[in-house]
């Protein structure tokens, strides 16, 4: 299950280990529940069950009474209890250790350090570590991932004594967006960023000191709508002028660009605080809270879909199955067998994004011109 009761857990460590500072500023500030966060928490249960399902136990199924579940819960699990039941499969020796939503500790570079890792597996010299994620708005990354590799340390911390560990493999599995990330290092290598830039920077979130940095990882902090670092860092970023885009030299607008979201989401995050605090109470000067727009609904469903047939008229709309129902309905050697040739996967909505990005570059007009030339 999801980590939440750490200071310094491994799903936070990405903000504390990059802006140390913000743990303690954090302190008491309530966090928001969040449906997506319950639905993850959801999804987690259901791999635990069937998992452990896997490994032989006995236990009643928890789907009748599991909130969020339906056919993509089902599915997405599904396939990471197919993907983990293959792991295990092609391990190169014989009767490998899995472990399931395993508690970890690795309060020796973090002070109170513990966590939960979703799947760890021991093959001969090798740990992996598999992390299960429901989350479907950002593709994560594998690559030199601080909660995945403070996952490893810590399954190295209980394991290392007992087996002679070399390397451990990490393993993002993300069903809902296509992903499976995986990322090797030595444990020579692991436990060298541990005693390097875990611990260092654990120590400093732990005490409150360090210097407060800005980025990416804003978004998961607690304090980012009244953060006064960051409200500096942004404010900086507004004061350009901004005139029409042509009025702007190349090489300024590639500055903007790296910049842009940070700025806007933090302008979101100050209009969202201002908004939950004028619904608390608060008069804010020159503001006042007022009734949004909303769409008529029904009241009653079922009631409405009656009265409408009563009335002769068909009171429902038909729509084919999705891509995922129809492969459960016919089976997946049906569906190819039926539906070979019906298939297809449109060209995403053109995106920029930085070069760093795996995705490969689209060939764009201009760019299927300049590919000619070279080629000629």
């Amino acid at each position: 299950m999801p980590d939440t009761h750490a200071l310094l857990s491994p799903s936070s460590s990405e903000r504390w280990i990059n802006c140390p500072p913000s743990v303690r500023m954090s302190e008491g500030i309530e966090e928001k529940p969040s449906e997506y966060a319950a639905e993850g928490t959801a999804a987690h249960s259901l791999c635990e069950y069937k998992l452990r399902q896997m490994l032989g136990y006995k236990e009643p199924d928890i789907r009748e009474n599991l909130d969020y579940y339906n056919e993509e819960m089902e599915n997405c699990t599904e396939e990471y209890r197919n993907y983990i039941n293959e792991l295990l499969e092609n391990t190169q020796f014989g009767g490998p250790l899995m472990l399931v939503e395993q508690k970890i500790n690795f309060s020796k570079f973090v002070k109170g350090g513990y966590g939960t890792s979703d799947c760890i597996i021991i093959d001969g010299n090798t740990i992996h570590v598999i992390d299960f994620k429901y989350g479907k708005g950002v593709e994560v990354d594998a690559v030199n991932n601080t909660q995945m590799m403070i996952y490893g340390i810590g399954a190295l911390e209980m394991f290392d004594g007992i087996y002679d560990i070399t390397n451990v493999v990490m393993t993002i599995f993300q069903p809902r967006l296509n992903n499976v990330s995986t990322f090797e290092m030595s444990k020579k290598d692991l436990y060298h960023w541990a005693f390097t830039v875990l611990q260092p920077a654990a120590d400093m979130a732990y005490q409150g000191t360090g210097i407060f940095k800005c980025g990416e990882h804003c978004r998961f902090c607690k304090a980012k709508s009244v953060c006064r670092a960051r409200a500096e860092y942004n404010l900086k970023l507004a004061q350009y002028d901004f005139e029409m885009p042509s009025a702007l030299e190349d090489i300024e607008i590639e500055s903007l660009l790296g910049k842009l979201d940070m700025l806007i989401s933090w302008a979101e995050d100050v209009k969202q605080y201002a908004l939950d605090e004028a619904v608390k109470g608060k008069k804010w000067t020159g503001y006042k809270l007022v009734e949004g727009r909303s769409n008529r609904k029904y009241t009653d469903e079922t009631v409405v879909a009656d009265k409408v047939a009563n009335a002769g008229y068909d009171p429902y709309e038909k729509k084919i199955l999705g891509i995922t129902a129809m492969t459960k309905l016919l089976g997946k050697k049906k569906f190819e067998e039926l539906l070979v040739g019906l298939i297809e996967k449109p060209q995403g909505k053109p995106t920029l994004v930085p070069e760093s990005d795996a995705r490969p570059e689209m060939n764009t007009t201009a760019n299927a011109a300049k590919d000619f030339e070279e080629e000629n």
